[in-house]
């Protein structure tokens, strides 16, 4: 709701439109009403988007605003993300302990996604994982009630909430965040011009150049909801990208970078061939892109 709130005073602002010009429909996604599995046990990142894609291919909304690292990386050509918001701080949050080393021996890792998990394996393979799942509230009070001794969240999410002096942000050199981590996309129907045009006021396109980049990185991986992968893009006209991917496990990283122009759109599936090219099985087991 923060980010539909964000998106709406971006385009009111852009337009000189009166605030009750843009109405913000809530919608629950499957992702919030399912909490007590991993999200790649019941369906991926569809959880997050399928109820707002029927709502847009109904007519009942007009655009749809997502936090883009949950959004899947193939989309139907009916929609298309006709904006990107700039880019927030793009770093986890460690929360209950004020620096990876300082974790104590043996503690337990709230979380529910594997590029979290892995990373943490591969820093400290004396951590346990426990399965965490929620909004930040939920997150933060599982915490609080002894379900986990730390856990991460993503920064933008909780400065969005305005939770900014909680917990400690993990530097991006030390600890790479997600792909299309603390980006704001907005999506409507493809053939709905005026609402394209009307988008595209509010687009930036720094945002742009590094989340189109990230997410044809994870393409060409062939990445989903069970792969450990982690990158970071900085950037705009000329982008550096550095990445890593993980065995489960977190015994397994490889890590490789890349600097391209912005409008180079090979050069992120190179990349994602040099680490595939790299990598064991025990790492490709949970990518379907190929090296070659």
């Amino acid at each position: 709701m923060a980010q539909a709130h964000e998106a709406r005073d971006r385009l009111i602002a852009a337009h000189g439109w009166s605030v009750d010009a843009v109405e913000i429909l809530p919608v629950l996604a499957s992702g919030d009403r399912i909490q007590d599995r991993p999200l790649a046990e019941i369906g991926g990142k569809a959880l997050w988007t399928k109820e707002l894609d029927a709502a847009l291919g109904e007519g009942e909304i007009d655009f749809a605003v997502h936090s883009m690292k949950d959004v899947e990386t193939i989309r139907p050509d009916a929609l298309t993300i006709a904006a990107l918001l700039p880019r927030a701080d793009v770093r986890d949050v460690l929360i209950g302990a004020t620096s990876i080393a300082a974790i104590p021996q043996g503690a337990r890792l709230g979380t529910s996604a594997p590029r979290r998990a892995a990373q943490m394996r591969n820093l400290r393979p004396d951590i346990d994982i426990t399965g965490f799942r929620g909004n930040v509230a939920t997150r933060l009070a599982k915490l609080q009630a002894g379900e986990a001794d730390v856990t991460l969240l993503a920064s933008a999410g909780l400065g969005r909430l305005g939770e900014t002096g909680v917990g400690r942000p993990l530097d991006a050199d030390e600890w790479l965040p997600a792909p299309a981590q603390g980006a704001i996309g907005i999506e409507c129907r493809t053939d709905d011009n005026p609402m394209r045009a009307w988008l595209a006021a509010i687009d930036h396109a720094p945002t742009r150049a590094q989340v189109i980049a990230e997410r044809a990185l994870l393409l060409a991986l062939g990445g989903n909801c069970h792969s450990p992968v982690a990158v970071l893009t900085t950037g705009s006209d000329r982008l550096t990208m550095r990445a890593a991917i993980f065995s489960p496990d977190g015994a397994i990283r490889i890590e490789n970078s890349a600097a391209f122009d912005a409008d180079d759109t090979a050069a992120p599936a190179k990349l994602a061939r040099a680490l595939l090219s790299e990598a064991p099985e025990a790492v490709t087991a949970f990518f379907t892109g190929s090296p070659g």
